[in-house]
């Protein structure tokens, strides 16, 4: 079922300027690698201060970069989110916080490196992303190869992949998709406590805690 595009959609998104870095217009694919070499984004000029930069990738509604950003000022954040539905959302929940070190990208993740440039991020944040469990949409997971090999081009030398999900054979999946693919993975668990040190609980973890489930998280670095 498509979602329902929100009342106003394009004036609200305008009116969250100062968090939006960028968003991804509907003749994006229209555009040269010239004229796309032109959207890459000036971090240094983005941010109040030049700090380490954190990824999150599919933010949703933004409550997991809020309260991160919130938690930690010695980073800078970028929470990017493809539907423009939702991101209008999380900037609206952001904007009048006045965090900083947070902004936000609307954009697909395959067109990254549109926009940020090359070994600019030192910590990536896949939380509780969709496990595509039919093997034909495989190529979908933020953790398949063509996934990992941009985050290669969008890591820095000692960058570290933070993922949790509640999803076992997506988790297994990812794994063996990290160790095939030069990555090592290390602080892997298959029941992370909700009282873990500086995990910060998106809404999907705190739903998938009270059904029950357990949460499954694990870092992962190059070789």
């Amino acid at each position: 079922m498509r979602m329902r595009l929100k009342k106003h959609l394009d004036e609200r998104i305008e009116n969250c300027g100062g968090v939006l870095l960028a968003r991804e217009g509907n003749g994006y694919y229209k555009l040269t690698a010239e004229e796309r070499r032109k959207n890459i984004i000036d971090l240094k000029n983005a941010f109040a201060k030049e700090l380490p930069v954190c990824l999150e990738l599919g933010c949703g509604k933004g409550g997991w970069a809020i309260e991160s950003a919130k938690r930690n000022p010695e980073k800078n954040y970028v929470a990017v989110e493809k539907l423009s539905n939702v991101i209008v959302v999380a900037c609206e929940n952001a904007a009048p916080l006045g965090l900083p070190n947070l902004k936000f990208l609307n954009c697909r993740a395959e067109n990254l490196l549109d926009y940020l440039p090359k070994h600019c991020v030192k910590e990536i944040a896949l939380n509780f992303s969709c496990p595509f469990p039919k093997k034909t949409y495989a190529n979908r997971r933020l953790t398949s190869k063509n996934y990992l090999q941009l985050y290669k081009e969008l890591l820095t030398r000692d960058g570290i992949i933070y993922q949790k999900t509640d999803d076992e054979d997506f988790f297994d999946y990812s794994i063996e998709s990290y160790q095939a693919n030069g990555y090592v993975t290390f602080d892997v668990t298959r029941n992370l406590p909700e009282n873990e040190k500086d995990n910060v609980v998106t809404e999907y973890e705190a739903k998938f805690r009270e059904s029950g489930k357990s949460i499954f998280a694990l870092k992962a670095k190059l070789k």
